[in-house]
């Protein structure tokens, strides 16, 4: 998908609801969320545990919701309707920055190929802009009433991603050419500026889903727990990227798996 359409998408659907103020069918929250993530990518073996606990960081977002089932304009329910009742839409910038290391079987080789993969390195910084719709199985009427305390929910949505790869090696010193610093399956690819290695800053889009809670703390916020999975649309955004017919394990692009907790606060307006 070209990045140009999918940000004037993302930007059309932020604007035009605040187009007819005297219109406006639905309220305001706003909110932080935090929490770890697990970066799954073609460092290390993807469902090992080793690089599954230690190729992890922290995510932190500012998100905001339209509100469909309470009017801003008249501090008023909307009318009583399957949509204002159980969904919400959810904008959102998030950030996050993962350092990288091969992990597994063949890095704990005692071997140079053993060496070389785990003398590299890597990270990965990026930002995320976009929007998911969230459904409610329960009455979010009820639910801000105080009819109950948790109300669960599921969303679908796609962000906006721009990505800073690095990467890095102990035995990267004077003289030393690449194939005596990494290990040579990764130096064959198209991309990079070492063949399958890459530190180029790049955008790509992904399709995020998740499953929820909100907690009811007052009558005007929420505590929010949820689990989330992104998945990009490039093998890039870890800044390794070999070619698959000389290096088997890459059969899948880069996501992320993240848990993070928020603060929701409902706006008067």
């Amino acid at each position: 998908m070209n990045t140009k359409i999918l940000v004037a998408v993302l930007t059309l659907c932020l604007t035009t609801p605040f187009t007819g103020k005297a219109q406006l069918t639905f309220s305001n929250e706003v909110g932080v969320i935090a929490g770890p993530l697990l970066f799954q990518s073609d460092f290390g073996l993807r469902y090992d545990t080793d690089t599954n606990l230690n190729n992890q960081a922290w995510g932190i977002g500012i998100v905001h919701y339209f509100n469909f089932s309470y009017r801003a304009d008249c501090n008023c329910y909307t009318r009583d309707r399957y949509f204002n009742d159980h969904f919400k839409l959810r904008s959102e910038a998030d950030l996050h920055y993962t350092p990288l290391t091969h992990e597994g079987k063949e890095s704990e080789k005692d071997t140079p190929e053993g060496r070389d993969l785990r003398d590299h390195k890597g990270s990965s910084l990026v930002f995320e802009l976009g929007m998911q719709l969230e459904y409610f199985p329960l009455s979010l009427r009820d639910f801000q009433a105080g009819a109950y305390k948790i109300a669960p929910y599921i969303s679908l949505g796609a962000h906006f991603v721009s990505f800073k790869p690095n990467h890095s090696s102990v035995q990267d010193i004077p003289g030393a050419t690449p194939q005596d610093i990494y290990f040579d399956p990764f130096l064959i690819g198209d991309g990079g500026d070492l063949g399958g290695i890459s530190s180029n800053a790049g955008t790509t889009w992904a399709l995020t889903g998740s499953i929820g809670i909100r907690y009811k703390l007052t009558i005007l916020s929420d505590l929010n727990l949820e689990f989330r999975y992104h998945k990009y649309h490039s093998d890039w955004v870890d800044g390794l990227n070999p070619d698959p017919e000389f290096y088997s394990p890459n059969k899948y692009d880069d996501s992320i798996v993240w848990l993070n907790i928020g603060y929701i606060y409902y706006l008067n307006f």
